[in-house]
């Protein structure tokens, strides 16, 4: 099957059908996309079942959508919505 094209903070980012955005962020080789607000601590998949929230974005606009339950579909738009998680992918 095709790739599917997804865009993080604008950068294309390829997926696979039936992969959950978390995968497919993690496929990528980002393992945090966010941080707490108080301590900034870096955030991604934790529990990956939807029970912890620690894996929120914001898709194609709406915020606060766990990456570990949200399918994939081809030209998503996803933001992490902070400056601070790009610190938190690269450390």
């Amino acid at each position: 099957m095709p790739d599917l094209q997804l865009f993080l903070d604008g950068v294309p980012l390829a997926a696979r059908p039936g992969q959950t955005l978390g995968a497919a962020l993690t496929d990528a080789g980002i393992v945090s996309w966010r941080t707490t607000r108080n301590a900034r601590r870096p955030r991604g998949l934790f529990c990956g079942i939807g029970v912890c929230f620690d894996c929120l974005l914001m898709v194609d606009g709406v915020p606060n959508q766990r990456a570990c339950l949200t399918p994939a579909r081809d030209g998503m738009a996803l933001r992490t919505g902070a400056d601070e998680a790009q610190e938190a992918r690269d450390a």
